[in-house]
């Protein structure tokens, strides 16, 4: 597994899921939580099973997550923002037919 620089620089306060998560300036989400030791940042739809990180550059879409009240935004594309609300997204719409 990576390891993290010591010295990152500047923070921001971002809350997952009403938890503050304290990140680096210039981390994704996707980062940044890693970080703060979350694993999974959403459910499948297909199985409902937690989805985490994989590819950390936008191929993928393992990484959807709600962000500022934004459905299936690439967290690991989108920089921390001090502020920001993130929240895990839960499998999809069920399907009739």
């Amino acid at each position: 597994m990576a390891k993290r620089i010591e010295d990152g620089g500047e923070t921001v306060t971002f809350t997952f899921e009403d938890r503050p998560i304290e990140a680096r300036a210039g981390d994704s989400v996707a980062a940044a939580l890693t970080a703060a030791g979350v694993r999974s940042l959403r459910d499948s739809v297909v199985s409902g099973e937690p989805r985490g990180i994989f590819c950390m550059m936008g191929t993928c879409f393992d990484c959807l997550m709600e962000i500022d009240g934004v459905p299936n935004v690439q967290a690991c594309r989108t920089p921390v923002a001090a502020g920001m609300t993130v929240s895990r997204q839960h499998g999809g719409p069920a399907v009739e037919g």
